[in-house]
């Protein structure tokens, strides 16, 4: 199925999220107690859900987005050019529009296909719930609620590499290595996301990683083609599509 895809055809992305607030003291009552009902499902009980409020990034019920970095490729004179753009902000809502616009302008059709690292179990679901959270209408890609399996667009690298094997996971930084790509933990990794936002106060920072995930996930997909990576100086940064 891959060999046959349009490669134009396909949106690179990748997501940057953060607890919502800093630390688990600044949580509402109600909200430490949902979260201390979370955390009891995650550690031991000798453990204090305080302890492990770094973790709530990874659930959009307890995190937010911060930013989301697209790639999408164009072939100009038999050339391959990677076309990079980033969303991120402070406030959540504001970059979730965005990004939902540039769905709703430019991939609003059946033809197009997302494209994530574990974007299945984590990128899309995070994104669409929070939406909804944040008052906005899904876009086509990711309103797929009574969908047959083979009508959803959603591509993913790691599904992919799995071959059926359901019980394994395999990292990003992990393939990329395998296939000599350019790892894109050169600066920071996921789990340090948390301390750049709040005490770093660091948004361009977290972008920058988040687009060097996209170019490497991007690259992992051509892998599976077999097809020649975009050379670095064919890799663009946009500020519209």
């Amino acid at each position: 199925m891959i060999y046959d895809l349009d490669i134009t055809k396909i949106l690179f992305l990748d997501i940057e999220t953060v607890p919502q607030v800093s630390d688990f003291s600044k949580l509402d009552d109600t909200k430490k107690h949902l979260w201390e009902k979370k955390a009891k499902t995650l550690v031991s009980s000798d453990v204090e859900p305080a302890d492990v409020y770094s973790r709530a990034g990874i659930y959009a019920e307890f995190g937010k987005i911060v930013c989301i970095s697209i790639g999408f490729i164009s072939i100009e004179n038999d050339v391959r050019k990677l076309r990079l753009k980033s969303f991120y902000d402070d406030d959540e809502k504001k970059l979730l529009e965005q990004f939902n616009q540039l769905l709703n302008a430019h991939f609003n059709s059946d033809e197009f296909y997302l494209c994530g690292h574990n974007g299945k179990e984590f990128d899309y679901p995070y994104i669409a719930r929070r939406m909804l959270i944040n008052g906005i209408r899904l876009p086509k890609l990711l309103n797929i609620a009574g969908k047959k399996p083979w009508e959803i667009k959603h591509l993913d690298t790691l599904e992919l590499w799995k071959f059926g094997d359901y019980k394994h996971y395999t990292s990003l930084e992990l393939l990329t290595n395998i296939f000599n790509i350019p790892t894109p933990k050169d600066d920071i990794d996921g789990s340090q996301v948390g301390d750049v936002y709040y005490k770093d106060n660091d948004l361009k920072r977290i972008a920058i990683y988040c687009e060097k995930d996209v170019i490497a996930t991007t690259s992992l997909f051509l892998r599976y083609r077999n097809d020649d990576l975009i050379s670095d100086e064919n890799v663009i940064s946009v500020t519209e599509f």
